[in-house]
Formats: C-alpha cells, sequence, structure tokens
C-alpha cells in the first residue's frame, strides 16, 4: 500500500492510527514511512506480524482494539515496557495504553568497537531512566536522537534507520515522531520493563 498524493482513505486510516496512540505525525494522507511504522506497531500489538498490509483484521483492530495484554502485572501505573520478542515499546499512563510503537534492539550479533567486542542484545530487566540527551547526539556507535538512558550506554532513542528486525548494537530504536513524542512524556525515573516477550503469529 503506498500512495505518493493525499488520499482520502490514507488520511482516516492515520487519524485513527493518532487517536489510538500508534501515530504521532501529522495525518497528510500520505502513506509515508511513520504510517508504516504505526500499522505495523497496531498489527504487533495485536500479535499479528509486522506487514504493509492494512486489511479487514487491521481496520477492526482500529474500530474495536480490545486489551492490550501488559507484560509487567502489577507495574507502576506509568511505565515504560518493551517487548523484545514483539519488537514493541508501550508507554502505560494510568495503566492505560498512551503510546505504542514499533521499535529495534540489539541484534544478538557479535561486535567490536574501540579494542573491546560484545554482543549487541538490549538487556532483559527492570530499570528506570537515569539520563536524557535531547536531539541528536553522536556517540561511538552512530548518531542518536532525543535519547532516554536506562541502563549502562542501553538508550531508546529515535533513529532514521528502524528495520522490521532487531537491528541495534542494543539500544532501543525508534521513529522519529515516536521519539518526539516519548521525550515529552517520558523523565528521569520512569520504571522501563524489558521482557522477552511473546511471539508473533500469522
Amino acid at each position: 500500500m503506498s500512495s505518493q498524493e493525499p488520499d482520502a482513505d490514507i488520511r482516516w486510516l492515520q487519524k485513527r492510527l493518532r487517536q489510538r496512540g500508534y501515530l504521532f505525525a501529522k495525518a497528510t494522507g500520505v502513506y509515508d514511512k511513520e504510517t508504516r511504522f504505526a500499522v505495523w506497531a497496531l498489527r504487533k500489538s495485536h500479535g499479528m506480524r509486522p506487514a504493509n498490509v492494512v486489511d479487514a483484521a487491521v481496520l477492526r483492530k482500529l474500530d474495536q482494539p480490545g486489551k492490550i495484554r501488559p507484560l509487567v502485572k502489577g507495574g507502576s501505573p506509568n511505565r515504560v515496557e518493551i517487548d523484545l520478542g514483539r519488537q514493541l515499546l508501550t508507554v502505560y499512563r494510568r495503566n492505560k495504553p498512551v503510546l505504542i510503537s514499533h521499535a529495534s534492539t540489539g541484534a544478538g550479533v557479535r561486535f567490536c568497537q574501540g579494542g573491546r567486542c560484545r554482543k549487541a542484545i538490549t538487556p532483559v530487566g527492570d530499570f528506570r531512566v537515569y539520563k536524557r540527551a535531547g536531539g541528536w547526539t553522536k556517540g561511538p556507535l552512530g548518531s542518536m536522537y532525543n535519547s532516554l538512558y536506562f541502563v549502562g550506554g542501553v538508550a531508546m532513542h529515535g533513529s532514521r534507520k528502524v528495520p522490521s528486525w532487531p537491528g541495534s548494537h542494543g539500544c532501543v530504536r525508534l521513529p522519529m515522531s515516536v521519539a518526539d513524542r516519548l521525550w515529552k512524556i517520558v523523565g528521569i525515573g520512569e520504571p522501563v520493563h524489558v521482557r522477552k516477550g511473546r511471539k508473533l503469529h500469522g
């Protein structure tokens, strides 16, 4: 599904994705990269594999989204959950999901940098945001946007490259518009729960 000219149906889709907390870019009527990421997030939040497909199942979830099962039971009502299995990040406010985003986490491959070799993993566990770095910053492994660090040098941050598979050195890459929104609502001390998560089907 793609379009270069504004389309009323796509604008409707974008507005619905915004209402459900999947999209944070403007409803332009053009099926762009940010819209594609939002569709992936919607599909993955309901157990479907990411695909550039807006079919009857997707439309049903937009109309009747149902309850998204949290990864953490009894956690803080305001928190971030990162599902490594689904490559999905969810922000909760008062135990309700307000931001649901496609993500790309640690690739799981060995790499070397500065004479030190390690595996590209996003650590599983319970953490808190301890540092914020706004805008673009340059690190030893590349550029990061609106970085929210939660363990060591691992951060949630915006990137221009957010593949559909785990592709980072360990950080949680997010679409740019999501990173802007995340920066506004997540502060120092916010709980961040990373789990191996659930498998996708379909």
